[in-house]
């Protein structure tokens, strides 16, 4: 005979206002559910030679201290727009978006080494001068790295949905993670996400709508933002709006 599984513990945990708020003041909480899994890919004799030729300049290191941006990106001036974008794949969007706003500064965000070493790779062959990488848990960084109103934008795309409803709990797009991320950006700074999963777009609408620091600034039905004209589609987004698939696009600001 087997025991029956107890699933009280698979429940969501629920926050009150004092436990987001200890949250954005940078207070670690407990046992959080990661959004991702890390799965060990083969990199490339060319993601490989980037990462040991490029990371040097390109890769910063977790620290866990605040981040010393001006000098990570050798800047001299210090009134360049900071940008910062949480899971970028292979980092196709990231590249392009980074070459169109060449007047901005962009940390980029990602825990698998080949996508890493794949967009290394294009900044070594573009000459992407005002992109950083970062490989580590994007919540430790925010937390633990980035200062309180230090942000000027934030790119959340496309990030793993986890559609099966016993997994919704590793959703990034959290309460906690809202509260947490929306302190780190500056008032009319603004945070821009997609999804090609309308239940997850439908969460996200949810969850940074109910977050009071931040203000909705799309004019689409149900509250959904046009396209931005600087983030491009992929080859798959492209290919999922040929076949009908749709994708929601948010933008909110910092109020």
């Amino acid at each position: 005979m087997t025991d029956k599984k107890d699933h009280a513990s698979d429940a969501p945990r629920l926050y009150t206002r004092p436990d987001l708020e200890k949250i954005a003041a940078g207070e670690h909480y407990l046992n959080r559910i990661k959004s991702f899994v890390l799965r060990t890919g083969r990199l490339t004799p060319g993601q490989a030679n980037a990462i040991e030729k490029l990371g040097p300049q390109f890769l910063l290191p977790y620290t866990g201290q605040a981040i010393d941006w001006d000098a990570s990106f050798q800047s001299s001036s210090s009134n360049r727009p900071r940008i910062l974008e949480i899971g970028f794949g292979m980092g196709e969007t990231t590249a392009k978006i980074a070459q169109t706003r060449t007047a901005d500064d962009f940390l980029a965000i990602e825990v698998h080494e080949p996508g890493v070493g794949a967009l290394l790779k294009v900044i070594g062959e573009e000459n992407i001068t005002n992109l950083r990488l970062m490989r580590h848990d994007a919540v430790e960084v925010v937390q633990n790295m980035i200062p309180e109103s230090f942000l000027d934008g934030v790119h959340v795309y496309f990030p793993d949905p986890w559609h099966k409803k016993r997994h919704n709990k590793r959703r990034l797009i959290q309460p906690e993670f809202v509260a947490l991320l929306a302190s780190r950006i500056k008032l009319g700074g603004y945070w821009h996400l997609a999804t090609d999963w309308q239940d997850y777009a439908e969460q996200m609408m949810a969850v940074l709508s109910a977050e009071p620091s931040l203000e909705n600034t799309g004019n689409l039905p149900g509250g959904y933002a046009e396209k931005p004209a600087y983030r491009p589609t992929t080859k798959f987004e492209n290919r999922g709006l040929r076949l009908g698939h749709g994708v929601w696009d948010l933008v909110f600001q910092k109020k």
